[in-house]
């Protein structure tokens, strides 16, 4: 069995258990977030994303000197389940946990809790990208400057398909002009370029690393891993700049302090520290969903409309009597082939992808990276080998419902049930198909002193089904319990083992 475990670079730590080192859950994006545009930048009610201009690259001292006040440290308090610990899973998140309900088979009680990790400064007026898993869970955040001064901030956005998030700094007194990092191009830096990491590890401020850019475009598999990522991007820059828990969210940079990449994971041993292997969302990434989810309120997406893609190779190339032994072969255009932004452009099945944009597509990762940073209604190049010949389409990417409108941000559908002290929301398609239901509604808070937590339900159960009666979605579940008093049974699962317990008591 490997014994190298990915993980995500956030601190935690439990009150009443020592310091550990947790992950997060991943949380959707409210309505409240859609009044910052990008394109009011300009009038200075928005963000201003600036691309780092040309200019000779300095040294470490350079890069560090101006690097490091743009980057944060951001403290937030989350509530947990005191879980017993056990070994990891590969591709796990750290601290995530496995049994909620320990050998009891009995939910554990629910903790407040600190987690700890970095972020960067993108705009003069405060707003700050880092990783969804640093402040997704968070109820209340606050941000430290390099300079120490403390500030409440609020979650802006979350992009679990990518494991970024925006937070903004607030405050009766906001300093002016704050210190931010320009955006790099990530697609420009070279393996073996010196890079610096900056963060917090281990709640040690404004921290520099240096190493080199090690591979780019790799995928390993951690954000795919979470329900809430429902089309996952990962084109991680692979860097051996040394980078431990506590750096989640903050600065990958080259020589001449521009900003490109968020330092995410690491491969790490059991301890879940550095072993040698970091990994960073690459900036042209960051700046796209950053920029979508101050002008929208969600990430704006397009897609190609194909599936059945193989990476191909010399095997694959005599199977199929290919003409090329590189690029991205694709069988099909989807469930709904009219609704292929491929096949509306005159792509045909059989094709074989090699550049988009001009730039070389040689396996999946770096297709979903290039396509994932434009959004609907965007027109990209896509070359394909057809035959032997080369033939470039411009195609018009679609939202997934197969046109090219603008995605609204959802409605939230979260519900205060005070019966029983506890939020809750409807489960997504992933979580449907994960534990093989058809609805039920998912308690993503336990309030404190509540019936639930009485009955040590842990953040994250699924009821599906009250009494007799199978639970759809929130809104039913909140109106059978609204006003019920006596007697009730709850059947629920518990997302981590996909076990059914039993919850039976008296409501008052």
């Amino acid at each position: 069995m490997k014994n190298t475990n990915w993980k995500p670079l956030a601190l935690v730590g439990v009150l009443s258990s020592g310091l550990t080192l947790g992950g997060a859950h991943f949380l959707g994006l409210g309505s409240s977030h859609r009044d910052v545009i990008l394109t009011e930048a300009a009038s200075g009610s928005g963000a201003r994303f600036t691309s780092a201009p040309a200019g000779a690259p300095g040294d470490f001292v350079y890069a560090a000197d101006k690097s490091t006040p743009a980057v944060v440290h951001i403290k937030s308090k989350i509530v947990r389940q005191v879980r017993q610990q056990q070994m990891p899973s590969i591709f796990d998140f750290f601290g995530d946990g496995d049994d909620m309900f320990g050998g009891r088979q009995q939910p554990q009680r629910r903790q407040q809790g600190e987690a700890s990790g970095s972020g960067v400064m993108i705009s003069p007026d405060g707003y700050i990208v880092t990783n969804n898993h640093v402040v997704a869970d968070a109820s209340e955040l606050e941000v430290v400057l390099s300079d120490k001064r403390k500030f409440r901030a609020k979650l802006v956005g979350t992009d679990p398909n990518t494991d970024i998030a925006v937070i903004q700094i607030q405050g009766d007194k906001l300093p002016d002009n704050l210190p931010y990092l320009p955006f790099a191009n990530s697609d420009d830096i070279k393996v073996g370029e010196w890079v610096l990491a900056v963060g917090n590890p281990f709640n040690l401020e404004s921290t520099v690393t240096a190493g080199i850019v090690s591979a780019k475009g790799r995928s390993i598999g951690i954000i795919g891993d979470n329900d809430k990522a429902q089309s996952p991007i990962e084109a991680f820059i692979q860097t051996d700049a040394a980078v431990n828990p506590g750096n989640s969210g903050g600065a990958l940079v080259n020589a001449k302090g521009e900003l490109i990449g968020i330092n995410t994971a690491i491969a790490g041993g059991m301890t879940g520290t550095y072993v040698g292997y970091s990994f960073a969302v690459p900036s042209n990434l960051v700046k796209k969903v950053a920029g979508d989810l101050l002008k929208y309120g969600n990430v704006q997406r397009g897609y190609l409309g194909i599936s059945k893609m193989e990476v191909v190779d010399e095997k694959l190339a005599n199977e199929r009597d290919l003409k090329t032994n590189a690029g991205i072969y694709f069988g099909s255009f989807g469930e709904n082939p009219n609704a292929s932004a491929a096949k509306a452009a005159g792509l045909k099945i059989g094709d074989v992808i090699t550049k988009v944009d001009g730039k070389d597509v040689r396996d999946l990762q770096k297709l979903v990276e290039l396509v994932g940073q434009h959004k609907p209604g965007d027109v990209v190049v896509v070359t394909v080998n057809r035959d032997g010949q080369q033939k470039d389409f411009n195609v018009t990417l679609k939202n997934m419902e197969g046109n090219t409108a603008i995605v609204k941000s959802p409605v939230s559908s979260l519900l205060e049930v005070s019966s029983i002290g506890a939020k809750l929301d409807n489960l997504n398609a992933n979580e449907k198909a994960k534990f093989r239901i058809n609805g039920g509604a998912k308690i993503v808070e336990v309030l404190p002193d509540g019936w639930m937590e009485y009955q040590e339900v842990p953040v994250g159960f699924i009821i599906t089904k009250i009494d007799d009666v199978a639970i759809k979605d929130a809104k039913q579940a909140a109106e059978i319990l609204a006003n019920r008093r006596g007697r009730v049974r709850i059947i629920g699962i518990d997302p981590s083992s996909g076990q059914q317990y039993r919850i039976d008591g008296s409501l008052r």
